[in-house]
């Protein structure tokens, strides 16, 4: 947890239990993280995508960033709901047209179809919604998409801690795994008094 929540190597982490008097290797922790990590998050996935599947008015944000996979620009495709919570997040070599519908297709037999479907002015977006006949639900607009922009700000910190990726299938792993478990912690502070903040927080620490 401490691993895929925080910006910590897993020599940090590796510190950290020593400080508490747990005595293990840094590569236990990677083989401890390789091992739950994909487990936990599809839980946490699973159990929000029952929750909202029947959301009437269900909104996503969709936006693409380069990221670079030794030396390499690939790109992750990363679909945000209403709430800024990740949906899901694919790796790509590509930003084209069949790289978008490959993203969609997979997003949308997970999670369903929104009402609304916010993006830039990518036209890959484009076709390939009109491919899955849901070019109506488009809506592109300076501004609009600043949710999904911001959104991938954890990440990009996350990122930089790790020196980068030197894998696109450890890649794909780590953003899908951080993203469920940033969204399980992720209490909108600013939204909520101190004492609730508390309780939300011992609950998913909890779960």
């Amino acid at each position: 947890m401490l691993y895929i929540r925080f910006s910590l190597s897993l020599r940090n982490v590796e510190d950290l239990l020593h400080k508490r008097g747990i005595d293990v290797s840094h590569q236990t922790v990677r083989y401890w993280w390789n091992r739950f990590g994909p487990m936990f998050a599809s839980e946490i996935r699973r159990r929000r995508v029952q929750q909202l599947r029947a959301y009437s008015t269900w909104k996503w944000h969709l936006d693409e960033v380069f990221v670079k996979v030794n030396g390499r620009r690939h790109y992750l495709w990363r679909a945000v709901d209403h709430e800024g919570e990740v949906l899901e997040a694919v790796v790509t070599k590509r930003r084209n047209k069949a790289a978008a519908l490959k993203f969609l297709k997979k997003a949308m037999r997970k999670h369903g179809r929104p009402k609304v479907i916010v993006t830039d002015l990518l036209r890959s977006y484009g076709a390939a919604l009109k491919e899955t006949g849901a070019a109506d639900r488009q809506k592109t607009g300076r501004w609009l998409n600043n949710r999904a922009e911001n959104s991938h700000l954890p990440f990009r910190r996350r990122e930089r801690a790790m020196l980068r990726f030197r894998r696109m299938r450890s890649l794909q792993k780590f953003a899908a795994v951080h993203a469920s478990v940033y969204n399980h912690f992720n209490q909108e502070r600013s939204l909520s008094s101190r004492p609730n903040f508390k309780l939300n927080r011992a609950a998913a620490l909890a779960e």
